[in-house]
């Protein structure tokens, strides 16, 4: 009986692959380095996904439908929009 089983390690991230599905250990080694190299991209690019979401969500809002979107203040001669923290005055309507 042959021990052609492999497991390894990203260190940086601490995902672990173990792979005995072939019969020889360089295979195994080449398919583990393949899953753990796309689990890793895979992170990296959920982290980056997550990240922008975040961004978008901070600076547009949720998108409620009990949000407030607009005022018009005709007294005080405004308009603010909330959703990007901006107002006009002197508005002639």
């Amino acid at each position: 009986k042959t021990e052609s089983a492999v497991r390894m390690t990203h260190v940086p991230t601490g995902i672990t692959v173990h792979c005995m599905d072939e019969r020889s250990q360089h295979m195994n080694r080449a398919k583990a380095l393949k899953i753990i190299t796309a689990r890793v991209h895979d992170a990296h690019k959920r982290k980056e996904q997550q990240k922008a979401s975040d961004l978008r969500r901070s600076l547009i809002g949720t998108g409620d439908r009990s949000e407030r979107i607009r005022t018009y203040n005709f007294a005080q001669d405004r308009i603010t929009d909330h959703r990007i923290r901006y107002s006009v005055y002197g508005v002639e309507g």
